[in-house]
């Protein structure tokens, strides 16, 4: 593996991040104060039983680990797009897993999502009735909140925080977004900073520099934001996915480094269901037969594999029973296929 590589995809956690060359000069970033990185203990949803377990689990190909590494030494967003179940979203914990990078932030797109939702949240409404009460905690001699009260960082936001070591970022289903959103995006990446206007607002009047302490997606620990200006130090590891529904712009897309996983064949679809259900393979390779059989005339997802594989095998069928009931577990995903079974 290239002396340049601190990504192996085996899944075994090491701290090969903190030999990740310097970046390029057009990379290189000095936010402050440095935020020291979180423990997965901070997120209970990090530590829950489906992502550990979607990490530990993945099966990571040549040409992803390369790329991985190649994002990560460029300082780049990596996109990665594919069928429906080729393990998009995985890839991010798994990396994040491996490397010690902390809970995975996780941003799901819709049609409705901007940048501001990821940036950063505001309740305008809990603030005006705060600004109501004011008055009742002066004269009562309590300290009123300030506009941080009303404050919560998204997962964008908090993964541009200066950390001392990356964080990983899964914005997941880029291409449902709208036409706008990708361009967006695309000065926050570049510049890897970003304001916030309502903190900067109430910074503008004090000749000194007023910090903040905001809270961040997934964490009760409070921040420091100074002036209202949020700045990176270790550029994050985003990962943007796509089920290749639509095109995206040039200018956009060269800023990514890009990565199309394409349908496992046998042998890793073997690997996988090892991964997955420790099955020996001579239990799982007549289902796999009949998987990569019937795929090759319509679309199918591997975690419908998995699916017919860990039922049939826990409801003890026989032969023919199990061939049944795996056919209705793995119907084509699209309309257009043949449905006429196995």
């Amino acid at each position: 593996m290239p002396h340049w590589s601190v990504y192996t995809g085996n899944s075994e956690p090491h701290d090969g991040v903190a030999r990740l060359p310097a970046p390029p000069p057009w990379r290189a970033f000095d936010g402050e104060p440095v935020v020291p990185p979180p423990r997965d203990a901070d997120d209970e949803a990090a530590v829950s039983p489906d992502r550990v377990h979607r990490a530990r689990s993945y099966v990571a190909t040549p040409e992803s680990v390369e790329l991985v590494n190649a994002a990560l030494v460029l300082r780049r967003p990596l996109l990665v797009t594919g069928p429906p179940g080729t393990g998009k979203s995985s890839l991010a914990y798994a990396v994040a897993r491996e490397l010690g990078l902390g809970p995975v932030l996780r941003w799901n797109i819709t049609s409705r999502s901007t940048l501001a939702d990821g940036l950063y949240q505001y309740d305008p409404l809990s603030r005006l009735y705060a600004a109501r009460q004011a008055a009742r905690r002066e004269r009562d001699g309590e300290s009123g909140g300030g506009v941080e009260d009303h404050l919560r960082l998204g997962p964008l936001g908090t993964a541009l925080l200066p950390y001392e070591r990356p964080r990983a970022l899964l914005v997941d289903e880029i291409d449902k977004s709208d036409l706008d959103l990708p361009n967006d995006l695309l000065n926050v990446l570049e510049e890897g900073q970003y304001e916030i206007p309502e903190l900067m607002r109430a910074a503008r009047h004090s000749a000194e520099d007023v910090t903040a302490e905001v809270l961040a997606d997934g964490s009760d620990t409070p921040v420091e934001v100074t002036r209202g200006r949020i700045r990176c130090r270790a550029f994050p590891f985003v990962v943007l996915t796509s089920n290749g529904e639509r095109e995206f712009p040039p200018a956009f897309l060269r800023r990514c480094v890009r990565l199309k996983l394409r349908r496992p064949g046998r042998d890793q679809l073997t690997e996988i269901v090892r991964a997955h259900l420790d099955t020996p393979s001579g239990e799982a390779e007549h289902l796999i037969d009949r998987f990569l059989t019937r795929a090759a005339d319509g679309e199918l997802a591997t975690d419908q594999l998995l699916n017919a594989l860990y039922l049939t095998g826990v409801a003890g069928l026989d032969a023919d029973s199990r061939d049944g009931l795996a056919e209705r577990l793995m119907p084509y995903l699209s309309a257009t296929a043949d449905g006429d079974g196995f």
